[in-house]
């Protein structure tokens, strides 16, 4: 049966809550899930419980995006505590620096004549995570833009006119932080932009994985990733990285075919390092 090991939810920027992440999952014939939404576990408990319900194994992660050698690169983290102080904090801190973000991005909107506010973005953030996404749908919901995606290729993407970087922490030091949190450290979607040139050297400072399969990978660029896990001695892992209908480019969750070998390999860590099956997770995480 086919997984989905990267998806987010309104606990983030996703359209779904986490418990209908999981339900798609299900109604799909997926056999596990892993909820990984950006720099925050907030919505773990909440999918794990769903996941029981609705007999799919539920893998707790997160998406933290960091930087190495001056390129960006995103880690899953996957199966960490849930009660990591170190983790919790550098995670409220990316936080942090997300909302400090928005109201830079709001400046340069204001300063290209597209009136917003920062109650206009919150009304569509459901969770703690802000990201551009929100700020897209602000957009969309003020009649600025079409659609989410118009509001990215016209203000929010890289080298538009209303981009602004945010606070990233260096790869090396989450992926140490990320094990000492008892998780397992995968990088996200290498096959985009010059990630995948960092592989070699975070291997070396513990990366344990790749994201192999993923919606923006060609078939090509898969089985380039495949060979270089196994070249190195990587874990693969793979998903759909859906935000759910209505984002800035909807991705159904499975819509990705990763094979349940990568879910197994995740199980099988986790064994080896009492990580799985997961801890109870408090509601309240953060």
């Amino acid at each position: 049966m086919p997984v989905d090991l990267h998806v987010h939810s309104t606990a983030s920027d996703g359209t779904l809550s986490p418990t209908e992440m999981v339900a798609a999952a299900a109604d799909r014939g997926l056999s596990a899930m892993a909820l990984a939404d950006h720099d925050t576990v907030a919505g773990v408990a909440e999918a794990l419980a769903a996941g029981e319900q609705r007999g799919i194994d539920v893998f707790p992660a997160v998406e933290i995006g960091t930087y190495h050698a001056g390129k960006e690169v995103h880690i899953l983290a996957y199966m960490v505590r849930p009660a990591h102080r170190e983790l919790l904090q550098l995670l409220t801190r990316i936080r942090e620096s997300r909302l400090e973000r928005a109201g830079k991005i709001l400046a340069r909107l204001n300063d290209l004549g597209v009136p917003l506010r920062l109650e206009d973005i919150l009304e569509n953030c459901r969770g703690d995570s802000l990201g551009r996404p929100h700020v897209a749908a602000a957009l969309v919901a003020r009649g600025h833009v079409p659609d989410a995606q118009t509001a990215f290729e016209r203000y929010l993407r890289r080298g538009r006119s209303a981009y602004v970087p945010r606070f990233r922490p260096p790869s090396a030091g989450t992926i140490e932080l990320i094990r000492e949190a008892g998780g397992i450290a995968v990088m996200a979607h290498p096959g985009i932009g010059n990630a995948g040139a960092a592989i070699p050297a975070l291997a070396e400072l513990g990366l344990a994985g790749i994201e192999a399969y993923h919606i923006d990978h060609s078939g090509d660029r898969t089985q380039r990733l495949l060979r270089i896990a196994s070249s190195l001695g990587l874990i693969v892992t793979g998903g759909s990285d859906s935000h759910g209908p209505g984002g800035p480019k909807p991705v159904e969750v499975g819509e990705v075919v990763v094979p349940d070998e990568c879910a197994e390999a995740l199980r099988r860590w986790g064994r080896e390092h009492g990580a799985w099956p997961p801890p109870p997770w408090p509601r309240e995480t953060e």
